[in-house]
């Protein structure tokens, strides 16, 4: 059986590993000089970046990113959907193998080189840009948005650990869909929306409660609130540049949550001026956010959640094989 299933795995196997492969080589060969060159530059890496780094930097983000969607399309939901539809599942069902052994054996092998593959890629693109968020959380910045800290929504799925927790479930995600549906390019949608889904939901929704967050109250300064909107996101600047501000709201003298501005602020002719009124008025930003030193209990946690919704899909899975597959 695994020799059988190696051999249905092989071709798209072959094709993603040698491309991971290949960005991995790429990665290997200039990681060193761009540590070296952060040694050197300090915060200051990001405005010395050439273009060819900036391009991996964002090629090496953006394929961890999508290889376990890939992983959940072309290894899960094909893996047995292809075998319902041609009929071949019987052929080994009737040569003795319980429908059990059957099923285990795929998801067993193909699950764990698809999750060792993300693992290993996206530690390689984790350690390539460490020398550029540890400049971003030191400050240094090119004074754009292209580069934020490692626990911002943006580039979090694609550092760490928490890959190979994507990876897993979207390929169990695919193999059931593969299963239910019995067909192989339906199974394969159903897998990249409910996989897309899922990816969105969790920093929209779950992340945040994964770890205690920290809260902080901001006076109103015109530094400070320079872009300052009621009840306003990401436009506080909360002194620590490795955060990740989950919410905002703007509190009255009193401490409550202000619902109006003050008499003075609507009358004021500049932005200046409009802060210096809610300041005078004892107006102030609560700000919650989750820290640099939560990155890795998110992390953990993320994965974790993933990880066991993954196994959850596997049982689902060996189910509906035993009594529903004829």
């Amino acid at each position: 059986m695994i020799w059988l299933t190696w051999r249905q795995l092989r071709t798209q196997a072959t094709a993603v590993l040698a491309a991971l492969a290949a960005l991995a080589v790429l990665l290997a060969a200039t990681g060193p000089h761009l540590a070296g060159l952060h040694t050197t530059a300090g915060r200051g890496l990001v405005q010395q970046l050439s273009p060819t780094d900036t391009t991996l930097y964002f090629v090496g983000g953006v394929t961890v990113l999508l290889v376990p969607a890939l992983i959940g399309m072309f290894w899960g939901a094909p893996l047995v959907s292809r075998e319902l539809e041609t009929g071949t599942h019987r052929l080994a069902w009737n040569q003795g193998v319980t429908r059990t052994r059957w099923l285990v054996t795929k998801l067993t092998l193909a699950g764990l080189t698809a999750t060792a593959a993300t693992a290993l890629i996206s530690l390689a693109v984790t350690w390539w840009s460490s020398p550029v968020d540890q400049a971003v959380a030191a400050g240094g910045s090119d004074n754009t948005d292209n580069f934020v800290p490692r626990i911002d929504p943006a580039i979090f799925s694609a550092r760490g650990i928490v890959p190979l927790g994507y990876a897993a479930f979207a390929f169990a995600l695919g193999v059931l869909f593969g299963i239910v549906i019995r067909r192989t390019l339906p199974a394969m949608a159903a897998t990249l929306a409910t996989y897309t889904a899922a990816l969105l939901s969790m920093p929209m929704w779950i992340r945040e409660h994964l770890a205690p967050a920290a809260t902080i109250t901001v006076p109103f300064t015109h530094d400070r609130m320079a872009n300052y909107l009621l009840d306003s996101v990401s436009h506080v600047d909360t002194g620590k540049p490795d955060v990740w501000v989950t919410a905002e709201r703007t509190l009255d003298a009193t401490g409550h949550p202000a619902h109006a501005m003050p008499p003075a602020y609507t009358d004021c002719e500049s932005i200046k001026s409009c802060i210096d009124a809610l300041a005078k008025a004892g107006y102030h930003q609560r700000v919650t956010y989750q820290a640099a030193d939560n990155f890795w209990p998110l992390q953990w946690a993320e994965t974790g959640v993933f990880l066991g919704l993954a196994v959850g899909l596997g049982v689902l899975c060996v189910w509906w094989t035993r009594r529903r597959l004829s």
